[in-house]
């Protein structure tokens, strides 16, 4: 048997506006769809814990380095790795191992800031010139055929050569500047392509201004393509810079890879049988550099949907060789 409410026979409460229920709804949180198929790769998901491992020491490097990087100790030189010394010491007696997570924030720092002003160089002047054209396309198209056609190593070399100042901004901006071009290039064909699409052509239709154009459709819609250029300008910043200081053509008053390069190779520390001086920060810089290039595939096959297509045909084959055909089945003998 149903039980009824009592109606309230109050006047007051009659005059009353009866109001629904409000519910509280709960905000959630949109992840991309590039997100997470990004996620779902495995080589990306390789290459994203990589990196973020050495991240992550780099971030802790304070806490862990077990002395400051450039102390010398004559008592502690050239020791082989220890549990004193895990990557052993230099012959001035110096830690390898603090050297190497230290240096590891000015190298990751510099080639993050390199990789991020030259794909925004690039993605601002490509597909502005992509979808302006005219006179801006030219001048684009004729400074990006300039520093193609240079290479880039040398004027590098050459232009670190004449620096006086070659801190970390400083060569943030050569880097940078050397490295746009190419990615520039990419950048444009592909808004060439996107130029002529149907809501490219709404938005111009409905007056709205180039660079709610540039940023609002076609950036969003080159995403894939950008990520991709930032990651490949950076591990191209880490190469170009360690090689720089490797050189002599860096600051070496700074803590990084390409610096503790430097000084195990004017050391000689080869030729005195010494290997840990080389080997662990050519370790650490192949292991980020590694990371980057796994992730770089796993956004190629994300942005590129053949790739997925024929990588999930070819995958069933590996496993079920007889898919699709018809077997025969041995006679019985009765």
């Amino acid at each position: 048997m149903s039980q009824i409410e009592p109606i309230s026979l109050d006047p007051i409460a009659l005059d009353r506006p009866v109001t629904a229920p409000t519910r509280t709804r709960r905000r959630r949180v949109r992840v991309p769809g590039w997100l997470m198929l990004l996620l779902r790769n495995p080589k990306s998901c390789t290459g994203l814990a990589m990196v973020g491992f050495v991240i992550l020491i780099a971030l802790i490097a304070p806490w862990i380095a077990v002395d400051h990087p450039n102390d010398f100790n004559i008592l502690a030189t050239r020791q082989a790795p220890s549990w004193n010394h895990l990557f052993g010491t230099t012959d001035q007696g110096s830690d390898i191992f603090s050297q190497v997570v230290l240096g590891a924030r000015r190298s990751l720092l510099l080639g993050a800031a390199a990789g991020a002003l030259a794909t925004a160089l690039a993605a601002i002047l490509g597909i502005t010139a992509g979808y302006v054209g005219g006179i801006f396309d030219e001048i684009v198209n004729f400074l990006t055929n300039i520093f193609l056609t240079i290479p880039a190593i040398p004027l590098l070399v050459v232009a670190s050569g004449y620096l006086k100042s070659r801190g970390t901004s400083t060569m943030v901006l050569v880097i940078a500047l050397v490295l746009w071009a190419f990615e520039a290039r990419i950048l444009r064909a592909q808004a060439l392509s996107l130029k002529n699409r149907d809501f490219v052509l709404a938005a111009k239709a409905a007056g709205e201004p180039t660079r709610r154009i540039v940023f609002g459709e076609l950036v969003p819609n080159m995403i894939s393509r950008i990520a991709a250029a930032f990651v490949l300008v950076f591990y191209i910043a880490l190469l170009t810079d360690a090689g720089l200081e490797f050189l002599g053509l860096g600051d070496q008053s700074v803590t990084s890879w390409g610096v503790t390069l430097y000084w195990a190779q004017t050391n000689s520390t080869v030729l005195q049988g010494e290997w840990w001086p080389f080997f662990f920060p050519g370790a650490a810089l192949a292991f980020t550099v590694l990371g980057l290039v796994l992730v770089l595939a796993g956004i190629d096959e994300v942005s590129n949907p053949r790739l997925r297509t024929e990588k999930t045909r070819r995958g069933p084959r590996f496993w079920m060789p007889f898919r699709g055909r018809a077997v025969a089945q041995p006679e019985t003998s009765s």
